[in-house]
């Protein structure tokens, strides 16, 4: 999708009245938790089970260490919308323990590059600890938030996500950062989660149904 289209397509709706700090915070400590102590069992699914459920290629999951794959928490596959090109320029947001960006780095290698953007320091840092055991120059990891992306305008030819949308309240606001760091005509790739009916205003205020 052109990034003219998103702009175009994504009708506004209204966030939910919460507190954003209180939210992220939450969430902040449920994914720290996920990157300490992955062996502790979430209500979600995690790691290369996940990775085997969500249709991910034992190809893709070669040499990528086991500490970033164990962490691993996304509810879809970004890459089965399509592979990245050798080359291409890469923002992943959301990027959590890194799988996915790793995954990318060595699709677009050697020329290409990857950006992965967290808000969880506890992520973050085993995201860029892969990257090193991994030998993978071409990804760097920065800390930030969906709705104000650390990278230039016009910058990526790809845009992936996975698992992390849902949890953000002011969804038009992502979409529109992640258009914004597309090149025109650039892809955006996200495997999230999809609800058959519309979730109640009162459930919307409640933070640990975002967290849980």
């Amino acid at each position: 999708m052109s990034t003219t289209a998103l702009r175009e397509n994504a009708s506004p709706t209204a966030a939910p009245d919460l507190d954003l700090q209180q939210l992220r915070a939450a969430i902040q400590e449920e994914y720290a938790t996920v990157a300490l102590e992955p062996q502790r069992g979430f209500h979600f699914h995690t790691g290369r089970p996940l990775a085997r459920l969500l249709g991910y290629d034992d190809e893709w999951l070669r040499g990528i260490p086991e500490a970033s794959i164990e962490s691993f928490a996304g509810t879809g596959n970004p890459f089965s919308l399509g592979k990245l090109s050798s080359g291409e320029k890469n923002i992943d947001v959301g990027c959590g323990a890194g799988i996915d960006s790793l995954i990318a780095a060595k699709m677009v290698a050697p020329d290409g590059q990857v950006i992965g953007v967290d808000m969880t320091p506890a992520m973050l840092a085993k995201a860029r600890r892969s990257a090193v055991e991994a030998g993978l120059r071409n990804v760097e990891f920065r800390e930030g938030y969906a709705e104000s992306l650390p990278a230039p305008d016009g910058w990526a030819d790809a845009v992936i996500s996975n698992g992390v949308l849902n949890l953000m309240p002011d969804k038009s606001a992502a979409l529109r950062e992640m258009a914004r760091v597309l090149k025109p005509n650039g892809r955006l790739q996200i495997g999230d989660i999809l609800v058959q009916k519309p979730v109640s205003e009162n459930s919307k205020r409640k933070i640990d149904l975002w967290t849980g």
